[in-house]
């Protein structure tokens, strides 16, 4: 008997969250050997694509099509849920979710084309839940209530062990890991936080990662003090140009203008980083513990990803990554919903009614003193985050819970041969890794 085919549309070849989330999902697919598979390969906004072909991939490539011939029997979508479309005789959205309490309508009628919709949290089904609009008809005049009627289960997005674990780095490095290690090796400071996250959309404080709230809260709190811990950030803007880190830097120096007195240094990596390159940052002895108050997170794998390394994390206490960081383990940051600001809207994603999270700016700077003169008892606590990620929030974990997602929901299918795939209004899709643009080699680190 045939299996069941699954295409999946997806950014598998894009250096993002959800091109990471594409890999994970279809390599677990291809584990649960019950189907057979195409990928659909797509583009994720502006960030960069090649990651199959700089990983030599093998897994992945020989499953690659260009477009459809029939339809599929179950159709995957990994996007916004503003793009679901119905295409397959079964169809999945997968999402990460939402960032704020409310979504955009556009993602409720794109979810009601599907007949299961995958999130990465309990805070995006609960945003999901609470997304109910009355909508009016601009030709009939008719109002009508707007809500999710698809089901929606939780799938987590689960961290990969192999990749992100507590180690001691050796010598014996290749160039990119060798370089990085360098760099940070050159850093005087023996303790250092570190920070991750694209610098968003949105004026000061606005924007959703609250990039330059995490640096301005970081200077107020140590400056004027005696041999400081540093901060290293890593970020970009939208690209990994030349342009972009020089906007980044002007961005940085901006808010370092507001801040006077002596100020602790901060420490700039501009770029992509390999998945062992992150590892190695992670674990580098100088990188002492993880600090990040985003606004909203749909999961936040960078807070799962760095818990397995057993260092003090301190998080925003607020949306998707409070499904896995547990309050006894980590120091969260308290804080209240306010209105989303309007520099920080974007269309068909983040609404106007929506809101979202604003850390208590006493509480942080509490926060940052308590761990940075208590370690050892940080310390303690993320071990145990460690082992409480390492036993529930790990990709075999998520594999199991896919599994089991799929068994109770999916039925069986019958199987036909020749059917031609309807008339479809699909994205125009370009075959990935093709006129990729030329990498530019820049300075990983820069002192600020």
């Amino acid at each position: 008997m045939s299996k069941t085919n699954i295409t999946i549309s997806c950014p598998i070849d894009t250096y993002s969250g959800y091109g990471a989330r594409s890999r994970d999902l279809v390599k677990a697919l291809i584990e649960l050997d019950k189907y057979d598979i195409k990928i659909l390969p797509q583009r994720w906004g502006s960030t960069r694509w090649g990651y199959l072909k700089d990983h030599n991939d093998q897994l992945f490539s020989p499953l690659l099509v260009d477009n459809l011939n029939q339809q599929p029997d179950i159709w995957i979508q990994v996007t916004i849920p503003s793009e679901f479309k119905k295409v397959g005789k079964y169809n999945i959205g997968v999402t990460a979710g939402m960032e704020t309490d409310l979504c955009d309508p556009t993602w409720i009628q794109g979810g009601n084309n599907m007949d299961l919709i995958l999130a990465s949290t309990n805070h995006s089904v609960t945003a999901f839940n609470n997304s109910k609009f009355n909508m009016k008809d601009n030709k009939t005049g008719q109002s009508s209530n707007l809500e999710l009627k698809t089901k929606v289960e939780v799938l987590f997005e689960g961290a990969d062990i192999t990749k992100y674990f507590p180690t001691n780095i050796s010598d014996d490095l290749n160039l990119e890991l060798s370089t990085l290690k360098n760099t940070l090796d050159s850093i005087p400071e023996s303790f250092c936080f570190l920070t991750t996250g694209h610098w968003m959309q949105g004026k000061f404080g606005e924007d959703r990662k609250n990039i330059g709230l995490t640096i301005k809260s970081f200077l107020e709190v140590f400056k004027n003090k005696k041999n400081p811990p540093a901060l290293v950030l890593k970020s970009h803007m939208v690209t990994t140009s030349i342009m972009d880190r020089e906007r980044m830097l002007a961005k940085i120096d901006e808010v370092r203008n507001t801040v006077k007195g002596k100020l602790p240094n901060i420490y700039f990596i501009h770029g992509e980083i390999s998945d062992a390159g992150m590892n190695l940052l992670y674990n580098h002895s100088k990188i002492k513990a993880f600090f990040s108050i985003p606004k909203g997170e749909g999961f936040g794998r960078p807070f799962l990803e760095f818990s397995l390394v057993n260092k003090p994390i301190i998080a925003s206490g607020w949306s998707g990554q409070v499904d896995f960081l547990n309050p006894e383990f980590v120091r969260f940051v308290g804080g209240e919903l306010k209105p989303v600001d309007k520099s920080a809207l974007v269309k068909n994603i983040i609404i106007q009614e929506a809101k979202w999270f604003t850390p208590d700016a006493s509480d942080l700077s509490k926060a940052l003193k308590d761990v940075h003169k208590n370690y050892k008892k940080w310390l303690v606590k993320a071990k145990r985050q460690g082992r409480y990620s390492r036993t529930n929030f790990t990709y075999e974990a998520m594999v199991e819970t896919l599994k089991n997602i799929l068994d109770t929901n999916v039925p069986n299918i019958p199987q036909q041969t020749n059917l031609s795939l309807p008339k479809l209004n699909l994205p125009k899709l370009k075959k990935v890794g093709s006129n990729e643009p030329k990498k530019i080699k820049l300075p990983k680190l820069k002192k600020l």
